[in-house]
């Protein structure tokens, strides 16, 4: 799905975002069934990923300098979202949930795996 944008009829404040004016849906790999296709879950991964991380939420000087320090605390963002955090709704981690760990991993854990890799 493409969202598209254009000028809002009230006038432009400093940080106001454009409006969304129309999508578009548009297959890019495989054989969906085009009334599914929806935007709802990248969303919330977003949301979730700047609700979380400082260096993703708005006009904030908490940036990475480095592309290297970026892609590592992403590493470390989803390897914790998904093997060390307890989710409300699934009451364990996904990794768990899904089969991939058979424990919710500490934090050493995680840390150890970043030792053994230098």
């Amino acid at each position: 799905m493409v969202k598209l944008y254009g000028e809002s009829p009230e006038p432009q404040k400093r940080y106001s975002p454009a409006q969304c004016i129309g999508c578009e849906r548009k297959v890019v790999t495989g054989n969906p069934d085009p009334k599914y296709i929806s935007t709802s879950y990248v969303e919330r991964q977003n949301l979730t990923m700047r609700m979380s991380m400082r260096r993703f939420t708005r006009l904030t000087n908490a940036f990475s300098e480095k592309v290297e320090n970026h892609v590592a605390a992403i590493s470390l963002y989803f390897m914790f979202y998904n093997f060390g955090r307890v989710h409300q709704t699934l009451k364990t981690s996904p990794a768990v949930a899904a089969g991939i760990a058979d424990h919710v991993w500490p934090i050493e854990e995680i840390l150890a795996l970043l030792e053994k890799s230098n």
